[in-house]
């Protein structure tokens, strides 16, 4: 199993145990982590599951695509340009057996 922690404004956190192979994205909108819409199913075409991955995370990820990179200058929370990523884009699993993400104000 691998571990997703969505951690919120108000100071609570989502941990989630999930399989491997798992996006963020889905294991949010399964789980029904508040702040995590995922309208497009996972096709990168929506934004509405922008996330702020933890900088000791940040290693780990595959590059933004250009898909991912076009749908971040338009997400409902401020851009960082070093942190913000979308979570439909980011799969748990061997490589990445863990993160943990800050999750925007606004998705919508």
């Amino acid at each position: 199993m691998a571990k997703i922690s969505f951690h919120h404004s108000d100071g609570n956190v989502d941990v989630l145990d999930v399989d491997p192979g798992t996006s963020l994205m889905r294991a949010a909108v399964t789980n029904g982590v508040a702040g995590i819409v995922g309208e497009c199913g996972g096709q990168a075409m929506c934004a509405t599951c922008h996330v702020y991955v933890r900088p000791e995370y940040l290693d780990g990820l595959p590059e933004i695509g250009d898909d991912e990179e076009e749908m971040l200058d338009c997400t409902a929370g401020p851009r960082d340009e070093t942190r913000s990523r979308l979570g439909c884009q980011i799969t748990v699993g061997d490589e990445l057996e863990q993160i943990e993400v800050d999750v925007p104000d606004d998705q919508i």
